[in-house]
């Protein structure tokens, strides 16, 4: 096969997968591009010159044909919630390494169930490849190094510029549904924004309130730390939207309401420009904490979430079609390390106690 030409990538017409191929094909790659409506991508093949393939997720041992001689499958195709397990499935049947850039936590336990079977089948599962969740799985990891006995992880995030569509849509489907956080091992349910508290990310006290980010399911698979939750920076209009939709979540939730947010969505640029992505950042930190009340605070500061996400991806894919993969379900850092964040350019980190 050509240069990656095992790899293929799956909603190859989507905002972060054009990313990721126009990465690759500055590489001198020639990944598969796939989805499932022929004609959006065999105008997107015959416009990149790249090999294509379409088929549906609808039935696994059709989708695993189409699967044949490929390696590595990088899904694209969100909301993850309709298309992760689907294809997940169908790389096990074709012996083909999954992965993924979802942050939505019912997909990654979703996948975490599915491990026995990958290992049994000598694949790989490792969905979150992205901005969701390499930086702040590998901030996890390092966190409980240096504090082993951590009984408590505290991650946040503050990311500078606006959503994809699809990240958009996930956040509007989802935004009725409260959030989650880890306790005692467990995933508890709690109410959207249910905790907030300010976090200095590097240029002094930030407002932040809890979320269900992705850590909370895969931090525990990283560090086994029982106790996990997640904070993103929220201006005060979105702080008071998630507080009202612990009351008006029926309404939000509405087939109405649900059209109205995602023409809404549709109606906004695809993404962040090239400039906006140049400009970008993304500050994460973390907090650990022990039984006897020691604690361990860092700081990872990175490049727009979009840019290193087409490059963590795309970089995973490669080291999988390499043979770097390890089967099972797998989280960045338990294949790669707490440092592998730090292999990428505009990637800083600082203990801060």
């Amino acid at each position: 096969m050509t240069m990656n030409g095992n790899i293929l990538i799956y909603g190859a017409n989507g905002y972060t997968a054009e990313l990721i191929i126009k990465l690759a094909q500055d590489e001198g790659a020639k990944p598969i591009l796939a989805g499932r409506s022929s004609e959006k991508i065999a105008l997107l093949a015959e416009r990149l010159g790249l090999p294509m393939l379409a088929f549906a997720l609808d039935e696994p041992d059709v989708a695993a044909q189409n699967l044949a001689g490929v390696a590595v499958v990088l899904n694209c195709a969100g909301p993850f919630s309709r298309t992760a397990r689907q294809m997940a499935t169908a790389c096990m049947k074709a012996g083909a390494h999954y992965l993924d850039i979802t942050g939505e936590i019912d997909v990654f336990e979703a996948i975490t169930a599915l491990g026995a079977e990958a290992e049994a089948a000598g694949v790989m599962l490792m969905p979150g490849t992205g901005f969701d969740v390499v930086p702040s799985d590998c901030l996890a990891a390092h966190l409980k190094r240096r504090l082993p006995d951590a009984t408590s992880l505290t991650l946040a995030f503050q990311a500078i510029g606006q959503p994809s569509h699809g990240t958009a849509t996930t956040m509007a489907e989802n935004l009725h549904l409260g959030g989650t956080i880890r306790r005692g091992g467990k995933l508890t349910t709690v109410p959207s924004g249910w905790a907030a508290r300010d976090i200095d990310f590097g240029a002094g006290p930030v407002a932040t309130m809890s979320i269900p980010w992705g850590d909370v399911a895969t931090a525990w698979v990283s560090t086994r730390i029982p106790d996990i939750q997640v904070f993103m920076a929220a201006p005060k209009a979105l702080r008071v939207m998630a507080k009202l939709s612990r009351y008006f979540g029926g309404l939000i939730g509405s087939n109405f309401v649900q059209a109205l947010l995602k023409r809404q969505i549709d109606a906004a640029p695809a993404g962040p420009t090239a400039e906006q992505r140049k400009n970008g950042r993304a500050h994460l930190w973390g907090e650990v904490s022990n039984a006897a009340g020691q604690t361990a605070t860092a700081r990872l500061d990175t490049i727009d979430g979009y840019a290193l996400t087409a490059l963590t991806a795309w970089d995973i894919a490669k080291r999988c079609a390499a043979g770097e993969a390890q089967s099972g379900f797998r989280t960045p850092s338990m294949v790669f390390g707490a440092d592998y964040i730090l292999n990428f350019a505009g990637t800083t980190r600082t203990d801060l106690r």
